[in-house]
């Protein structure tokens, strides 16, 4: 199942999309093009990136078409001629894609994905690449990020309800899965995905009873396997008390209390009088789950100052990236026919031509540096990092199980070095340019300064 099937992905784009294309068209431009995706810099506070994304790209590209309906609404903004029209109805993907795996970290300049096609073809493809890529890329980087900052505590995305749609509920579900979160409250994700789902009870399910007490005899009836109560409704040490009542309860009927949730409330105190309430009653295996307004930056600031949590349930500030809610991600043309292509707008440079991101450990197997160069170079000691994803149009790799490439993540984290993962890094992650790229990037401004502007070329 998919969550794609319910669009017409062909139009998943912006016009400019097409009105470029129906020009290289009519001007007979059919050369083969190369554009390549990647994330100019760093919101504050960031030094890597988390690919993800790249396996619903797969999905899609393949099966590209523009149905009856499609065209039909193209041909009624009364924009494209007829010849456009007859060349998308036959339009399939014919090119290729080499990308950096799921899973995998990545940084500043570096290509996360290089799409080589004729040009239309290429360009049709921006907005959905750029799309899907920025969102999940952008929210598996601020998961990691969580996950780092609850140093081994659980956390779970209960972000949904506040995403920016039920599309990116979704996708957030997945790519903080894949972070290292340990599931979520998304029904739908767990279902398309194979999530761990879990939840609790609000504060309106607690209101609705004439007591608290009754609120949680009654969900223990209802679950009795599965109990985690909200206690912080009227007064958190009471409903910690009111939850040991249930726990010694369900102990005489052979069954545990899972866990307790606090949702307000100055959390670090909180946790810590609730946590000596169940130890001294003898429920030291209650967990206690802590929800409201959670991010990396709050995490740290809970475990710094002692608080006694098990787990995280995080929520809108992870599930909308809140201190960095976009990359500046483009998507850009570096290879026409065959020849070198760039920008001279200032501040906005490309690296030329088709490339390749090598990657170089240490004697411990920590990332030491990487090397941005040109796709046909040989260097045996560094690691290639983009691979060939579709060729010729069709999926040359297997779609990846999600449990894979969570766990690629989880090893690939052991490799970023100390300096880099905190969550306030001041540090930059080495990426140097070879000498043929660089040589190459140096050439092509040259000749194109001399072409499109008159008398700088001589100075």
């Amino acid at each position: 199942m998919t969550i794609w099937k319910q669009y017409e992905p062909e139009l998943l784009t912006d016009l400019y999309e097409l009105t470029m294309a129906a020009s290289y068209l009519e001007e007979g431009m059919f050369g083969e093009a190369t554009f390549s995706l990647f994330i100019r810099d760093y919101p504050p506070h960031r030094a890597y990136f988390v690919s993800a994304g790249l396996e619903h790209l797969k999905e899609i590209i393949p099966q590209l078409r523009f149905c009856d309906s499609s065209i039909d609404y193209i041909a009624a903004t009364g924009k494209f001629s007829s010849s456009f029209l007859d060349y998308l109805r036959d339009f399939r993907f014919t090119g290729t894609v080499r990308a950096i795996p799921e899973g995998r970290i990545f940084f500043t300049q570096e290509p996360i994905i290089e799409v080589t096609a004729p040009v239309i073809e290429a360009q049709v493809l921006e907005t959905l690449v750029l799309n899907v890529i920025q969102m999940e890329t952008l929210i598996a980087s601020k998961a990691a990020r969580c996950v780092h900052a609850a140093r081994g505590k659980g956390l779970v995305d209960f972000s949904f309800r506040r995403t920016q749609g039920v599309d990116a509920g979704v996708k957030v579900a997945r790519a903080s899965y894949l972070a290292g979160f340990l599931g979520t409250s998304n029904m739908l994700a767990g279902k398309i995905y194979g999530i761990p789902i879990f939840g609790t009870m609000a504060h309106s399910y607690v209101t609705s009873f004439s007591s608290e007490m009754d609120s949680f005899w009654a969900f223990a009836r209802a679950f009795p396997d599965d109990v985690i109560l909200l206690i912080d409704t009227y007064d958190t040490l009471c409903g910690a008390k009111k939850a040991v009542e249930v726990a010694r309860y369900m102990a005489a009927e052979g069954r545990k209390l899972r866990g307790v949730r606090l949702d307000s409330g100055d959390l670090v105190q909180l946790s810590r009088q609730v946590r000596e309430i169940l130890n001294n009653a003898g429920f030291g295996d209650v967990k206690i789950l802590v929800s409201g307004s959670l991010d990396e930056f709050r995490l740290k600031e809970l475990l710094d100052a002692g608080a006694d949590i098990d787990t995280f349930a995080v929520g809108t500030r992870m599930g909308v990236s809140a201190d960095a809610p976009y990359f500046d991600i483009v998507y850009k043309l570096v290879e026409y026919a065959g020849q070198p292509v760039l920008k001279l707008s200032s501040g906005k440079k490309t690296w030329v031509g088709r490339k390749q991101v090598f990657r170089y450990y240490d004697e411990q197997g920590r990332m030491r540096e990487d090397l941005l160069g040109l796709m046909g170079e040989d260097h045996p000691v560094g690691e290639p990092l983009l691979g060939v994803v579709i060729d010729n149009g069709h999926i040359s790799c297997p779609m990846e199980p999600l449990r894979v490439i969570r766990d690629r993540f989880a090893k690939e984290w052991e490799t970023l070095p100390l300096p880099y993962r905190d969550i306030e890094s001041k540090s930059t992650y080495p990426v140097r340019i070879s000498p043929a790229l660089q040589e190459l990037e140096e050439q092509t401004a040259r000749e194109k300064t001399r072409q499109e502007i008159p008398g700088e070329g001589e100075k």
